[in-house]
């Protein structure tokens, strides 16, 4: 089991919509909400993705990004693509060094970059009528009309679709999204120094927003600031926007519900890394057991859950991230 990751405090992440010959377009396209940096639409063809995102202003960052990834080519090429394109604004909101260390790793930013591609020209009214799209990069991403908007992954809008090019088409988001291969570059490094209980350690982190929600929610977070010590399985954002629309909604309605389904995801003491790959089950908290196992020298929780980072220590316990949500089998 892998015991150190790279830092970097959010998820990244991007946008996409799809393409399935099934999908019925909705007939109601939502409206676009207005973004500072975002771009106008125009049905003019004016040049390729790269020149068209030139011209339209407010995709410098993701220009210098593509440079440097060594994509710039690609989306000069004959296409089509379907770019769903984050702002200046969406780079400027990431945690401060994130930016740097993906532009550092070619290999990482790439794979990011193309995870707001979508093969095909894909317009606003087919975006509409899909559920989820395949990135070019590989990895589905989840699409939902919320209140009139487009939402990617449970976190970027769309804030101007049908930016038209000659090889395709962009659509604006404001948010950057990770696709779930990538979950690990983005996951909080290991650290033997404990600086904070759990909570504290969790925001600190930066990736644990929706689960530090959904503890105050549980009414656990005087729990988890306690003496312990805990071991907690920790879902990133990404990990809990990945969850079927309504799911997590549904559960902060329900704080007994959720709070079953937290508590699931710790485990008694302080269990390190090497104790967690020497186990075939732990028994949570909430009293079911979970399934352990190491596969290709990755450690898998109830056959769906990866450990993406291991081994973040607090001053009451220990965090190991994971991918996935995990529920209990009563549940």
């Amino acid at each position: 089991m892998k015991r150190t990751i790279l830092l970097a405090a959010a998820p990244l992440a991007l946008a996409v919509a799809a393409c399935s010959s099934a999908a019925t377009p909705n007939p109601s396209t939502p409206t676009a909400a207005p973004a500072s940096s975002a771009p106008t639409a125009s049905s003019a063809m004016t040049g390729d993705i790269v020149a068209t995102a030139k011209a339209a202003g407010g995709f410098g960052t993701l220009l210098k990004a593509a440079t440097a990834a060594g994509l710039v080519e690609t989306l000069q090429g004959a296409g089509p693509f379907t770019l769903f394109a984050p702002t200046d604004d969406a780079f400027a909101a990431l945690p401060a060094g994130t930016l740097d260390k993906l532009l550092a790793d070619p290999a990482a930013l790439k794979q990011v970059l193309l995870y707001h591609v979508v093969a095909g020209k894909v317009t606003s009214d087919q975006v509409v009528g899909m559920s989820s799209a395949d990135s070019v990069e590989g990895a589905p991403i989840a699409i939902a009309v919320k209140d009139g908007k487009v939402v990617l992954n449970d976190s970027a809008s769309v804030v101007t679709p049908d930016v038209e090019a000659s090889n395709g088409v962009i659509h604006a988001i404001d948010h950057v999204l990770l696709p779930p291969d990538a979950q690990a570059s983005a996951a909080p490094s290991a650290s033997s120094e404990a600086t904070g209980d759990i909570v504290s350690t969790a925001k600190a982190a930066g990736t644990f927003t929706t689960l530090l929600k959904a503890a105050q929610a549980a009414g656990l977070v005087d729990t988890l600031e306690g003496p312990g010590p805990f071991t907690v399985f920790a879902p990133t954002d990404d990990a809990f926007a990945a969850l079927p629309a309504g799911t997590l909604d549904k559960l902060l309605a329900d704080p007994s519900a959720l709070k079953k389904i937290l508590l699931y995801h710790v485990v008694s003491g302080a269990v390190t890394s090497n104790q967690v790959a020497g186990l075939t089950s732990a028994k949570s908290v909430e009293g079911d057991p979970i399934a352990i196992a190491v596969k290709d020298g990755k450690v898998i929780l109830n056959g769906k859950a990866q450990v993406v980072a291991t081994d973040i220590a607090a001053s009451n316990g220990v965090i190991h991230v994971i991918d996935h949500v995990i529920l209990p089998p009563s549940n």
